[in-house]
C-alpha cells in the first residue's frame, strides 16, 4: 500500500484524488489547498488541511498545483528526504526544493474538476532521480491504470508544447468555427462528426497522410473565396493564410 498526500484542489488535483481514493494498493491519507477545500469535491475517510504544516507522512507528495505555485509549495514543505513530484508539462524537476526526493509524475490528458476522467485514458509521464522513486512512482501509475512513459525534462517539454498544439490550439479552432456557424444561424452540431473523423483519422494513419482540403490540393479557387468570406475578420483571415501556408509549405516538401 502507497500512502499519498495530495497538494491542491485544481483541475489535475480533484481527478488524481478520487482516482487514488478509488484504488485498491494506493491510499490518500491527506488532501491540502491553500483555501478549504469546496465540499463537493471533498472524500469520505480522507483528511483535509489548508495548513501546509501540518503535512502527514506518507510514502509520496504530489503537488498538482500551477506552474508558477510550485517552487512556492515545495519550499513551504518543513520536512526533508521525501519523495515530492510535481505534475507540470513544463518545469524541471529541480525546480522542487532539493532538501526532498525530487520527481515528476505528469498526466498528458486535457483534465477538468467538472468531468471526472478514467486514468486508463491517462499517459503518465514519469521522471525522478533514484530508481527507487522510479518504480514507486510507476507503481501509482500502474494503480491508477496509466499508460506508463519514462521521459525526461527535455523530451516532456516537447511533449507539452505538442499537447498545446493538439489540444488547446485545436480547440480555438473550434471556437472559430463554432463563432462562424453562429453568425450564419448554423447549428455547431453539424459539425461534430467531423470533429470525431478527425480525431480517429490520425489514430488509423499519420496527421500528414489524413491531411485533406484546398491547401492540399492547390485549390487556389476555394482558398481565395473563403479569404473573402473573412474580409470583414481580419484576424481570422490571417489565421486562414497562415495555416494554408504551412500546409502547403509541408505538403510541398514532401513532394521533394
Amino acid at each position: 500500500m502507497i500512502s499519498i498526500v495530495v497538494l491542491g484542489a485544481g483541475n489535475i488535483g480533484v481527478n488524481l484524488c478520487h482516482a487514488i481514493n478509488s484504488s485498491k494498493n494506493l491510499k490518500l491519507v491527506q488532501w491540502y489547498n491553500r483555501s478549504p477545500i469546496k465540499p463537493d469535491y471533498i472524500l469520505k475517510k480522507v483528511s483535509t488541511t489548508n495548513d501546509i504544516s501540518k503535512l502527514v507522512n506518507a510514502d509520496l507528495y504530489i503537488i498538482a498545483v500551477s506552474d508558477k505555485a510550485i517552487k512556492t509549495i515545495s519550499n513551504s514543505i518543513k520536512f526533508s528526504n521525501r519523495l515530492v513530484v510535481h505534475t507540470s508539462g513544463c518545469l524541471s524537476m529541480h525546480e522542487l526544493n532539493k532538501k526532498n526526493r525530487p520527481g515528476v509524475l505528469y498526466p498528458l490528458q486535457t483534465i477538468s474538476k467538472e468531468n471526472l476522467i478514467d486514468f486508463v485514458k491517462v499517459p503518465m509521464c514519469i521522471e525522478a532521480g533514484l530508481d527507487l522513486d522510479k518504480k514507486k512512482l510507476k507503481k501509482v501509475a500502474y494503480e491508477l491504470l496509466s499508460p506508463t512513459f519514462f521521459v525526461d525534462c527535455e523530451q516532456r517539454k516537447k511533449l507539452h508544447l505538442s499537447a498545446v498544439f493538439i489540444n488547446n490550439f485545436s480547440n480555438q479552432m473550434f471556437r472559430i468555427a463554432h463563432e462562424l456557424t453562429d453568425k450564419k444561424n448554423l447549428n455547431f452540431e453539424i459539425l461534430k462528426p467531423l470533429i470525431l473523423e478527425t480525431a480517429i483519422k490520425v489514430q488509423k494513419m499519420t496527421p500528414y497522410n489524413a491531411q485533406t482540403g484546398p491547401a492540399v490540393r492547390g485549390d487556389k479557387k476555394t482558398i481565395k473565396k473563403h479569404l473573402n468570406l473573412l474580409c470583414d475578420q481580419p484576424e481570422l483571415k490571417k489565421i486562414y493564410e497562415i495555416i494554408t501556408n504551412s500546409i502547403q509549405s509541408t505538403h510541398d516538401k514532401r513532394k521533394l
